[in-house]
């Protein structure tokens, strides 16, 4: 085991021993005892002392049922809170100037970009238009409850105060009181939800993180920009540049989910602005407390109709327009009829209202002098206005294609026209466009739809009901032809949309990525798309699907080449493309670390422009505490400015040849065994606990996209946790094994050590390939298929085996080193802290499964809520789900 940062291993230390005392203090002694003589032989059976795991596996047998809970309590806990420690490593590793910081500061990025020919001036024009989105999505990733979440904050807050170093005996005591009443808190909490949460919970949870964390680190990354900027360039931000932008899909996202209703999108809005007025009054009141001065502008002056403190006077017209409207939100969403309907329009206070009112503070107190002043909090709620507006967050909608097309396939039977649906691509564009071009309405006022086809219609009007700020994007899932984009225009149209929503296809499987570029030209040929989108076009790629449906390695190369395609038809028609990117927190979705992901993009295709979608417990990873958070946008926007201005190169000719070379062979490598060989879905049923996931509340999502089926029917999340699981981790490596081998084989190591030093997105390619490879493990997995697979299924497991195995060699010998991750000694010492405590977890869970299926009656509730902890437990030591 590699040795650990001294700072880090004492808060591990301090951590697990404030842990051991709340669980010595409420289950004794010889319990905690047994706890730590567990975790000494899981961690003896790492060194290898006792590679089978006997001692280890010896001592879970001989655990009493009633034991089995409070011990995969205890390492689920410990795995939290080596979370913690870690994250709040992460923190003060880069708020140091020494050497160890991950994150590069802004000026250090200028500084390098300029090195490289970039001129001052350029580097201001591209962060002065360079918009980046974050979309928050509910993507049931999020295995720890929000209560826990809110102690975890705190825990992390103590260890900060620790660093301190004028901290007095009595300091020191008091915070490390504080620090074991929060753990003894988070030991006496029930880890698990035993509700699923609603839509609504979602979005709550998601505006939690705006109003703890986003709001509070937004000003503070655009100061830190600024100064970066002045000392760069010479010049600052405009005040309502606005580069960083949140968007959200929580109460929006009704693909695959029937609990994603209109009534839940429409509350979603109001709830959505009801935070922005709390928010924006809280920042009111304390303006008011410190723009006591009398000495304002005649601009002011006339505003306040009085010379008395004429600031505070200002700012109190606008916090009881801020008050009375947040109450009739209030009163709306309580309405227990639900008839009750938002503010009218002269109640309404728009994001402008807002903004003149600080601005014209603003320019009162430069104009008498008071620049300082003006550059205080009253700056920074300014930029928050800019960027949450008064609806906080731009909700996206996003529903599926087909629902689309039987909404207007309704229609046309209805008016005698035929069946859309049974129209050829054509007839169908043709009838669209004539539809979209004409006046009079498509849809009859007295027809009634059925439920289905209503859904969407309600969601089209309360769309319609909404003022454009607060809508985002409208995406279309398994899109694939210009009639999915054309019918919801048309669908919004007969709503009572009257401005141009954007409408973005999602291009997710191996067939629609390879479609997407013929598809986009398509409809950016067409006439009146043409002034529709006004010389914007977004498109979203999907990294989710397009995995689970081709491999990993197929499907980066999949992604990458539509983007190229993409960014030259939008060059070709003279329009500004947006990629949207729905990468999830793993690997085998696209994940891993944001810059190497945006710089490793093909040249030309961020631009200055980048939009991400950010899910479960990546949010919080990310994004949860203020200074995560300013960390992450400075990560963010320094590789969105670099990939923008100093682009990757574009792939050598031979470099292309080989990843084609390369994917075919891993796509039939891949489907020959994800597809191909009987006993596949019969093994993962079996030997992941992929059928008992849906116990776990994580969301309000199901875990398919319809009732039956198999692995196709599956969404990627459960299909990427299950085998995350049993540390198989086989979505982000099956079908690399086989290319490897047979470039290897047939001579072309040179080249791909060329293309690995050469060229960012294979480089990142491999490093992640490494990373997830690193995170497997064959032994547990082994004991899973023992205890729980048939014994004919063992000859695919030991060939799966196998094949992880010669993975890994072929990435040691592609990357010249001895060991995984010998160039990555920080995600080493992520591993080796955690395995210990995620070993115990993994046996225990196997054992449980065991019970589950095969004596669902002995013990039912214990055994149950005891394997909903081993799968919260894991995902902890793993740090990622789906």
């Amino acid at each position: 085991m590699s040795e650990l940062h001294p700072g880090l291993r004492e808060n591990v230390k301090l951590l697990g021993e404030l842990l051991g005392q709340s669980i010595r203090d409420h289950l004794g002694e010889p319990f905690l005892d047994k706890v730590e003589a567990i975790r000494t032989a899981a961690k003896a059976g790492r060194k290898q002392q006792d590679s089978r795991n006997e001692k280890l596996l010896a001592l879970l047998s001989q655990l009493q049922d009633s034991e089995v809970l409070p011990v995969t309590r205890a390492f689920n806990q410990f795995l939290n809170l080596a979370n913690i420690a870690e994250q709040y490593h992460g923190i003060r590793r880069n708020q140091t100037t020494g050497i160890g910081g991950d994150i590069e500061s802004l000026e250090s990025v200028f500084a390098r970009l300029k090195e490289s020919g970039i001129s001052g001036d350029a580097i201001f024009e591209m962060a002065q238009r360079m918009k980046i989105e974050f979309v928050l999505t509910a993507h049931p990733t999020e295995v720890t409850r929000r209560t826990l979440i809110m102690k975890y904050d705190a825990l992390t807050e103590c260890l900060e105060q620790l660093d301190r170093t004028d901290l007095a005996d009595d300091e020191y005591e008091r915070i490390v009181s504080r620090l074991a009443q929060l753990v003894a808190q988070a030991w006496r909490t029930d880890e698990i939800r035993h509700d699923r949460p609603t839509a609504e919970d979602e979005a709550k949870w998601g505006f939690a993180v705006i109003e703890n964390s986003l709001w509070h680190a937004l000003p503070r990354f655009l100061r830190s920009l600024d100064k970066a900027l002045l000392d760069a360039c010479g010049k600052k931000l405009p005040l309502s540049a606005a580069p960083i932008k949140i968007a959200s899909w929580m109460g929006g996202d009704r693909d695959g989910n029937p609990n994603v209703t209109a009534d839940v999108t429409r509350n979603v809005f109001m709830l959505s602005k009801w935070m922005a007025a709390d928010l924006y009054l809280r920042d009111i009141e304390v303006l008011r407390a410190e723009l006591s001065m009398n000495e304002a502008s005649s601009e002011l002056y006339r505003e306040a109709g009085t010379r008395h403190e004429p600031y505070r006077v200002v700012l109190a017209k606008l916090r009881d327009r801020l008050l009375s409207l947040r109450d009739q939100l209030q009163a709306s969403l309580e309405s227990a009829s639900g008839t009750s309907f938002p503010p009218s329009e002269q109640d309404w206070v728009t994001t402008q209202d807002v903004i003149d009112t600080l601005e014209l503070c603003y320019r009162s107190l430069v104009a008498k002098g008071m620049g300082l002043i003006a550059d205080g909090g009253l700056q920074d709620t300014i930029r928050r206005a800019y960027c949450f507006g008064m609806e906080l967050v731009k909700l996206d909608i996003r529903q599926e294609s087909t629902r689309h097309m039987q909404a207007i396939d309704e229609v046309t039977q209805y008016l005698g026209l035929g069946s859309y649906a049974d129209w050829s691509e054509d007839d169908k564009i043709a009838f669209l466009i004539r539809e979209l071009s004409g006046r009079r309405p498509l849809i009859p006022a007295r027809w009634q739809a059925s439920a289905e086809t209503e859904e969407v219609l309600r969601t089209c009007r309360v769309v319609a009901a909404q003022p454009p700020e607060a809508l985002g994007s409208y995406v279309i899932s398994m899109a694939g032809k210009v009639s999915d984009v054309l019918s919801v225009i048309l669908l919004l149209r007969e709503s009572g949309v009257s401005h141009a929503m954007r409408i973005v296809p999602l291009f997710e499987t191996l067939t629609d990525l390879d479609n997407a570029p013929g598809c986009i030209d398509h409809l950016l040929s067409l006439p009146w798309y043409r002034d529709y989108c006004a010389g914007v076009q977004e498109v979203m790629i999907g990294y989710s699907d397009s995995a689970k449906d081709a491999g990993q390695m197929m499907a980066a190369w999949a992604q990458y080449q539509a983007q190229e395609k993409l960014v030259a038809v939008a060059g070709q028609h003279g329009v500004r493309l947006t990629l949207f990117h729905g990468r999830g927190g793993t690997v085998g979705r696209g994940g891993g670390p944001a810059n190497r992901a945006i710089l490793s993009q093909p040249p030309g295709s961020v631009d200055g422009s980048f939009r991400i979608t950010e899910q479960g417990e990546m949010i919080r990873f990310k994004f949860g505490l203020p200074k995560l958070a300013l960390q992450s946008m400075t990560l963010y926007s320094s590789a969105v400015l670099e990939a923008s201005l100093l682009p990757p190169p574009q792939p050598e000719p031979q470099w292309r040849e080989m990843m084609n070379y390369l994917t075919s062979r891993s796509l039939d490598g891949y489907r020959d065994t994800v597809r191909g060989n009987a006993d596949f879905v019969t093994y993962f049923r079996q030997a992941t606990p992929e059928q008992e996931l849906g116990k776990l509340a994580l969301g309000s999502r199901p875990a398919k996209r319809k009732a039956s089926g198999g692995v196709e029917s599956l969404r990627a999340i459960p299909w990427i946790f299950a085998w995350t699981q049993m540390r198989l981790m086989l979505p982000a490596w099956l079908g690399a094994d086989v290319a490897l081998e047979a470039a290897l084989k047939d001579g072309h190591e040179d080249l791909l050590r060329e293309m690995a030093q050469r060229w960012p997105f294979f480089n990142t390619h491999i490093d992640m390939l490494e990373m997830v490879v690193a995170k497997s493990d064959a032994t547990i997995s082994n004991y899973y298929e023992r205890r729980l697979a048939s014994e004919e299924l063992h000859v695919l497991g030991q060939t799966l085996r196998e094949r992880l195995a010669r993975v890994t060699g072929l990435v040691n010998r592609l990357k010249q080193q001895a060991n995984l991750l010998d160039d990555n000694p920080l995600f080493r010492q992520s591993l080796d802290v955690r395995n210990p405590y995620t070993d115990p977890l993994h046996y225990l869970q196997a054992e449980l499964l065991y019970r589950v299926r095969h004596h669902p009656a002995e013990n039912a509730d214990e055994v149950e809520e005891a394997l909903k902890v081993t799968m919260a437990g894991i995902a902890a030591g793993m740090r990622n789900t789906g």
